[in-house]
């Protein structure tokens, strides 16, 4: 019989995500994918899955959920709350450890206020057909996931793989996620659209995260940004942590579910070192930025993924404990 994951409360908006769907672009179908591609990444390291593997993403308050039909190898990371088992002891699971539930184990994952989005990685992932390459749930379009869906009550996931078995567990702080400071960009690919004063307003502001945010980008309010040659542009390509102004004269940070092409100018790009943190951010919370370089961008990729490799290798190891 195949395990399975059993939805008995779905969250506020629990979907299934890989690192994306790519080779697409061209055909107008966004990457999507996680917000946290580094948190996705822990998860699965830490119950020994590859890095793309499918994952739970969690956003603000978690999932009820049921093992059945065999055993289960779970971790949590992208937060520091606790995997709660429902049970006469009251049993938790630290978030970024590993642990393998028994058939029949209830847990929950309660609201996660230290961050916008966790990840509840899997052994095995997931038994589902992918789309165009990706198990990741593309919610506007209907693609992927669960029936291009967040996750609903009754819900039945299989997992996949063979059964886990007994053994040592695998333990992270986490401190691999942690990214403070200014976010850095580079400016363009419109920066020319904006005038002088606009620049320096964009590089010496603050801006507050608003809750018209989601998966396809960071809504941001505060100093207006004037445009000096209009905001309309004939639009053209759209990557990961581009910079859109609108005739508002506010940014918006494009993330995961952004589309393929637009036509507002760019006034800079998030450098791709700096993106998942974007992820993590709620309402309320401010940014302000810094220009670098290409060449400094790419020092700073190349650096944080040898960090973040160096953190895998170093994951420790934990004797299990009874969780049920």
């Amino acid at each position: 019989m195949t395990a399975r994951l059993i939805v008995d409360h779905p969250g506020l908006m629990t979907t299934v995500q890989d690192m994306g769907r790519f080779g697409t672009q061209a055909l107008g179908v966004p990457v999507s994918g996680a917000l946290d591609i580094d948190a996705l990444r822990l998860a699965n390291a830490l119950v020994g899955n590859p890095p793309n593997a499918a994952a739970l993403e969690i956003r603000m308050v978690g999932p009820t959920l049921q093992v059945t039909g065999g055993p289960a190898r779970v971790a949590l990371t992208g937060t520091q709350v606790p995997i709660e088992i429902i049970s006469e002891t009251a049993t938790t699971i630290p978030a970024g450890q590993s642990a393998l539930l028994s058939p029949g184990t209830r847990f929950r994952i309660g609201a996660t206020r230290d961050t916008g989005v966790c990840y509840l990685g899997v052994q095995g992932s997931f038994a589902i057909v992918p789309e165009l390459g990706s198990l990741s749930t593309y919610l506007p379009g209907k693609m992927g996931g669960v029936q291009g869906r967040a996750l609903v009550k009754g819900d039945a996931l299989p997992i996949g793989g063979d059964l886990p078995t007994t053994g040592a567990e695998r333990r992270s702080d986490q401190s691999v996620l942690a990214n403070v400071g200014p976010v850095r960009v580079i400016l363009g690919p419109q920066d020319d659209y904006f005038t002088p004063p606009a620049l320096r307003t964009f590089l010496t502001s603050r801006y507050k995260v608003t809750a018209r945010s989601n998966r396809m980008g960071l809504q941001l309010d505060g100093a207006t940004l004037s445009h000096a040659r209009g905001y309309n542009i004939a639009s053209d390509g759209i990557v990961a942590g581009s910079i859109q102004v609108t005739g508002t004269g506010q940014p918006i940070i494009l993330l995961a579910d952004r589309q393929t092409t637009g036509g507002y100018p760019k006034i800079a790009t998030v450098i791709s070192a700096d993106l998942p943190r974007l992820g993590r951010m709620t309402a309320g919370q401010t940014i302000n930025f810094t220009p670098i370089s290409v060449e400094d961008a790419e020092t700073l990729r190349r650096i944080k993924e040898e960090q973040f490799q160096h953190a895998l290798e170093a994951l420790e190891t934990v004797m299990p404990r009874k969780t049920t």
